[in-house]
């Protein structure tokens, strides 16, 4: 096993005051694997570990070149709220809110609300509660002409209508193509 590391280490201080160091600019940590007796990988492995324990422990960062300032999320003009109750047996209510931002343009929004399993299979959609196009509706490509707070209602049933499973499911919001993921516990 190799260690190595290329640039060099930059001590200062960091947000909150604390004494830290941190790989310079261009820096890079590498390690690989080589063709060596057991015992000797074992040591070096453990030595390798411990350097970058060492490392986080004092709180090093890396910095990079091509990106020197973290991305901010752009704001999407909704909010997936938590579900409740959560955990639940066997029904729930989601809200969401729909921002005036979304309705700018004077156009509907449009609104998915999905349940996947954690293989990632579609569950279920939801039905909305108090929507013009009236209660029980999946919400589906759902329009939305005013912005505020909605809910959608989920019974538990699967598309078969039978009862899912206790266990983890992720609620995802999608509007106008740009989602949101929550998880939900289903627990009986």
């Amino acid at each position: 096993m190799a260690f190595g590391l290329t640039g060099g280490i930059r001590q200062g201080y960091n947000e909150l005051g604390t004494r830290a160091g941190a790989l310079t600019r261009g820096a890079r940590l590498t390690l690989s694997y080589g063709s060596v007796c057991g015992v000797e990988v074992f040591f070096r492995r453990v030595a390798c570990a411990g350097v970058l324990f060492l490392c986080l422990a004092l709180g090093a960062e890396v910095a990079s070149a091509q990106d020197p300032v973290p991305p901010t999320r752009p704001r999407v003009g909704f909010e997936l709220e938590a579900n409740y109750p959560n955990p639940f047996n066997p029904e729930t209510t989601i809200p969401f809110t729909l921002s005036d931002d979304l309705f700018a343009g004077g156009a509907p929004v449009v609104v998915t609300v999905r349940i996947f399993n954690l293989l990632s299979q579609l569950v279920a959609h939801p039905v909305a509660l108090a929507h013009p196009a009236g209660a029980g509706v999946e919400v589906r490509g759902l329009e939305y002409t005013q912005p505020g707070r909605h809910e959608a209602f989920w019974d538990g049933t699967d598309q078969s209508g039978r009862q899912v499973a206790s266990g983890i499911y992720l609620l995802q919001l999608t509007v106008n193509g740009q989602s949101g993921t929550r998880k939900m516990i289903v627990q009986k």
